[in-house]
């Protein structure tokens, strides 16, 4: 049987390896096989925080970006909404003065030739022509210019088909003739032109 009984030296040696342990942590005692045993928290990964503060940087520079492209769009459609108000400005005026542009070549198509001739009406005459020169003027400095018809063909963007002539002269479709003279202001139709319009003949 072995000797239980307990040696006085060996209580001694306990006790003195007890006294070195003395404050020592628990953490750091048998061998700091437990080393983060009762430490705080670690703090967050630094590394993670940066790629996370980068992702947040580049958001904003993409937000930045967007609403500087949004605020050019809208500068320019203004911008571009300014110079056709300009630019299309006398298009209402225009349109109501036709009507006297046309009275006028209405008038001086109705009046005979024998009656041209005539110096008591000579003066009259020369004075409605002039008028209508000047008219033609005023619209041409606001770029308000005749449409082309007669002997063209048929442009649904600027003629207005009122009849259909037949006739074996010109080919179908071929305008060959204006009832209504027809305008444009600028890139903009202010009035189609009404025409006939050729046609096979039977």
């Amino acid at each position: 049987m072995s000797d239980t009984k307990s040696n006085p030296e060996d209580k001694n040696d306990d006790a003195a390896a007890a006294a070195e342990l003395d404050g020592v942590p628990e953490s750091m005692k048998d061998g700091g096989a437990n080393e983060n045993d009762g430490e705080a928290p670690q703090p967050e990964n630094s590394d993670n925080r940066i790629e996370a503060l980068e992702n947040e940087l580049a958001e904003a520079q993409q937000a930045v970006l967007y609403a500087q492209a949004e605020t050019q769009n809208v500068r320019r459609r203004l911008e571009k909404d300014a110079q056709d108000a300009r630019a299309y400005a006398a298009t209402s005026f225009a349109r109501d003065i036709l009507s006297v542009m046309d009275n006028m070549q209405r008038a001086l198509e109705a009046i005979p030739a024998e009656v041209k001739d005539e110096e008591k009406w000579k003066g009259l005459i020369n004075g409605i022509e002039a008028t209508g020169r000047e008219l033609q003027s005023v619209f041409e400095k606001n770029g308000i210019k005749r449409v082309a018809a007669v002997g063209l063909p048929l442009d649904p963007n600027q003629h207005q088909a009122m009849i259909e002539i037949p006739t074996d002269e010109h080919e179908p479709g071929t305008i060959v003739q204006e009832m209504q003279a027809g305008y444009m202001i600028k890139d903009r139709l202010l009035r189609p032109a009404f025409v006939g319009v050729a046609k096979k003949a039977e």
